[in-house]
């Protein structure tokens, strides 16, 4: 769908993990508002899901990262390439806007090193305007701030805790005509969360399911102990009491020969620690944000 200038529209493009999945694509979501296309990272698939959503990538306004994981980034040069080819689909004429923690101009820099042949071809071929080929990043301070301030949408991003090697991350709150969503990055629990996420319409987090049977399986306790668990997430909706939670990029640990946490286990755990609204996020899982509800839908 069109962004809707009145309103908020929220897409999970992709909820799933470094692992490759036909069913959940890797970490973005679409946040539209204020006339704006926005992306928050850009996962395996991204572009897909972009299309699934009638997207076009040319008219992606910008891109937001929140950390520097393959699995978040490794849509984005497709994102980027893609978005400057002449087709409906592509078509856009000016840089691609990218803001991210610090590391992230580095990144552009030597993407498009990387994929010179393809802007040569492109321009000579096919036309393309050199400064569609051209990517315009921003890095911003890892502490966070606003980051972008246009159309009367507000983004903010705010410092994360992802573990003591993966520095920096962050999250994000965006804000529109008294809409609010955050969302958290991969984070364990982080104050910052709380802080940002009180009494916004929808908070959208990660989730990890550890089974007891592996809480002291050093390789299952190390993945876990650099996400947030089902009763942790409980404590944060019930500290910041959003009108929805939702999870994404959801990691259910398994051992080998045995089945992984299961989806219903992961809610039933969060039930457990909280009473509010949630639901488990799904790709192309949609939230319409208006003044009397947070409505649920599916895009494309």
């Amino acid at each position: 769908m069109e962004a809707d200038p009145g309103g908020m529209v929220v897409t999970l493009l992709g909820t799933g993990t470094p692992n490759p999945s036909a069913e959940r694509f890797g970490p973005a979501a679409l946040v539209q508002a204020g006339g704006l296309n926005l992306l928050f990272d850009a996962g395996r698939g991204c572009p897909v899901r972009l299309a699934q959503c009638g997207v076009p990538l040319g008219q992606v306004s910008a891109v937001f990262l929140t950390h520097f994981h393959s699995d978040h980034v490794n849509g984005l040069a497709d994102v980027w390439m893609s978005s400057y080819v002449p087709p409906a689909w592509g078509g856009r004429r000016t840089p691609m806007r990218l803001f991210g923690p610090p590391g992230t101009e580095r990144m552009a820099h030597h993407l498009r090193e990387a994929f010179a042949d393809d802007i040569r071809i492109r321009m000579a071929d096919e036309r393309v305007p050199e400064a569609a080929t051209r990517i315009e990043a921003r890095d911003f301070p890892a502490s966070g701030g606003v980051i972008l301030d246009e159309a009367g949408v507000r983004v903010t991003a705010f410092e994360v805790d992802h573990g003591q090697h993966i520095r920096p991350a962050v999250g994000f709150r965006i804000d529109h005509g008294g809409r609010s969503v955050l969302l958290s990055g991969d984070t364990k629990p982080h104050p910052n969360v709380v802080r940002y996420g009180a009494g916004v319409d929808l908070l959208v987090h990660e989730v990890c399911g550890l089974p007891p049977g592996l809480a002291d399986h050093s390789i299952s306790r190390a993945i876990a102990d650099h996400h947030t668990s089902p009763e942790q997430a409980a404590e944060i909706f019930s500290a910041t009491r959003p009108r929805l939670a939702a999870f994404t990029h959801i990691v259910q640990i398994r051992a080998p020969g045995t089945p992984p946490v299961s989806l219903a286990e992961i809610e039933q755990r969060t039930r457990a620690g909280y009473d509010g609204q949630l639901v488990l996020g799904e790709d192309l899982m949609q939230f319409t944000l208006t003044a009397d509800e947070v409505a649920v839908g599916r895009a494309g």
